[in-house]
């Protein structure tokens, strides 16, 4: 069990073990400086860029910049992540003073001053990678769990600009929820509908069939979502056939064990959550105690690794073709 979630249950270690408890997070990072980022893919030719906001590795409250191993655990995270994008994109990945474990125990009400924090680091490193790298490039917005959270603020701030939100491919916000009223507060927001469309927000929270409550998709609440198996927002069931591969990854980003037609998947239309089939809650196990049992949190991107690589690569040809016929 331990080989087969290698990444993903060496992630949920580091969370648990971490040490919990307020820590300085220390003075905001300035991103001329190169050890400011976990990557910055500058010298790379590549027909577009990625953003990539890593999820969580810290234990405490708000990640300190100094923290050596959270700084190793942080790449690792990323690394898990990286190869789904990075085919034809330069890669930039942003140290940040992200909010930690900690944080998620605390009442939702009152862990908005930590992200708020995480989030003045990210909108700090991206106008920063706009000014001075981006040079017209398509963008690739992309994250997991806080990583989408902060991926969604990132997109209602900065991308109400026209003239980037011209810019963008998509935004991966994988682990987050992203609601029908954020739509209509925001109406440069627009959701995915397909395969192919572009300038569009991907999202989708996984779990089994069983679960009707949780941290993510709260009961009584419903979140937007598409099926990354058929691409389709509708209760349209898709089966473990069309899984073109789950990959479970390690901190080197090495796909450690492939299993092709792992699972299947549907939209649960009343919680907008995406149900999977096929697997059981007792092989893949939630990790954290705050997610319970049957949340497929933290396999979000492992079971449909291959799936959203295949379309990372749809949307930038897709975007590539409309901007060479205008």
């Amino acid at each position: 069990m331990v080989k087969k979630k290698g990444g993903f249950l060496l992630v949920a270690l580091v969370l648990v073990c971490a040490l919990a408890g307020w820590t300085v997070a220390g003075a905001a990072p300035a991103y001329a400086r190169a050890e400011n980022w976990a990557y910055r893919e500058t010298e790379k030719t590549a027909a577009a860029d990625v953003f990539f906001i890593c999820p969580t590795v810290y234990g405490g409250y708000n990640m300190p910049m100094d923290d050596a191993e959270a700084r190793e655990d942080f790449v690792g995270a990323t690394n898990m992540e990286k190869g789904i994008y990075d085919g034809d994109s330069r890669f930039f990945a942003p140290y940040y003073r992200q909010a930690g474990l900690s944080v998620y125990d605390l009442p939702a009400g009152e862990r908005e001053p930590y992200l708020a924090l995480a989030y003045e680091d990210v909108k700090d490193a991206f106008l920063y990678y706009l000014e001075h790298y981006n040079e017209g490039r398509p963008i690739i917005v992309a994250g997991f769990s806080q990583g989408a959270d902060l991926g969604i603020r990132l997109l209602k701030d900065c991308f109400a600009d026209a003239a980037v939100n011209d810019l963008l491919v998509a935004c991966y916000a994988i682990g987050w929820s992203v609601t029908e009223e954020e739509l209509a507060a925001y109406p440069h927001l627009r959701f995915a509908q397909g395969p192919d469309d572009t300038g569009v927000i991907v999202a989708f929270n996984s779990e089994a069939e069983e679960v009707a409550d949780s941290m993510l998709i709260p009961a009584g609440t419903r979140t937007l979502a598409i099926n990354p198996l058929n691409w389709r927002t509708d209760g349209t069931p898709a089966g473990r056939e069309e899984n073109l591969g789950a990959c479970f990854t390690n901190y080197s980003g090495e796909i450690t064990e492939e299993i092709p037609c792992l699972t299947g998947a549907y939209i649960d239309p009343v919680r907008g959550a995406l149900k999977v089939t096929d697997v059981s809650p007792v092989d893949y196990p939630p990790g954290l105690s705050f997610l319970g049992e049957g949340v497929y949190h933290l396999y979000d991107y492992q079971f449909f690794y291959r799936n959203l690589q295949e379309n990372v690569e749809t949307r930038l040809d897709a975007y590539l073709a409309q901007q060479a016929a205008a």
